[in-house]
This record gives structure tokens, C-alpha cells and sequence, in this order.
């Protein structure tokens, strides 16, 4: 059975079967800050969205991120590692030339285990 959560004027944020998450794509709500923050950001919003769920960081299963500029890949990279430790799912970063405003920095949907 398919479970829709979280409706906004143009998705779910979340689509839910057979007891895998799949979190609609995240970006960070301060984008003044570079790639690392914004990074935390979207990391620290995914965690929110999966605890009701009873998911979280060690059950994240992939992700795909979409960035602007793969130069700051270091510093996303940074984020990335020190949020997920020894849980690192898979993932595919994919460059792309612009998110809906110049300011953000990158997008990432991801799957989850429930």
C-alpha cells in the first residue's frame, strides 16, 4: 500500500511502500551560509522528517544530490561524513546548473529504510 505524508501545494514529503521512505528533495532554509552549512542543513531536516517515521540517519538507504557548483564538493563531502559516521548510504552527485535560486547551493532526495 502506498502512504502519502507531509502534502505542500506541489508534493508529499514523503512517499511511503512497503516500508521504504522516499523523502521528496530538501534544501536548506538558510541559504546565506556556504555549502557545509547548507549541507548540515538539509541533514538536520531529514533527520526531523524521519524520526516520526521511527527512521533516522543509520537507515538511510540512498541519496541523489543535486549541486551547483561540484567545486564545493569538499566541503559538502565534510558534512556529509560527520552526520552519517559509519552509516554512509549510497549516493550519486549530479551537477547542475541552477536549483531555483542563485543561492541555493544543492538538493538531495533520498531513501529510507522505515
Amino acid at each position: 500500500m502506498i502512504e502519502r505524508h507531509g502534502r505542500t501545494p506541489i508534493m508529499h514529503r514523503v512517499v511511503e511502500y512497503n516500508g521504504v521512505l522516499h523523502v521528496g528533495g530538501l534544501v536548506a532554509e538558510d541559504r546565506s551560509v556556504g555549502m557545509k552549512g547548507q549541507t548540515e542543513q538539509v541533514l538536520q531536516r531529514l533527520e526531523a522528517i524521519l524520526a516520526p517515521f521511527g527512521s533516522g540517519r543509520d537507515k538511510v538507504l540512498a541519496a541523489t544530490i543535486y549541486v551547483t557548483d561540484l567545486g564545493l564538493k569538499k566541503e559538502m563531502n565534510e558534512a556529509w561524513v560527520a552526520f552519517f559516521g559509519e552509516h554512509l548510504p549510497t549516493r550519486a552527485t549530479i551537477g547542475v546548473a541552477d536549483l531555483g535560486s542563485k543561492d541555493t547551493l544543492l538538493e538531495v532526495v533520498f531513501t529510507a529504510a522505515r
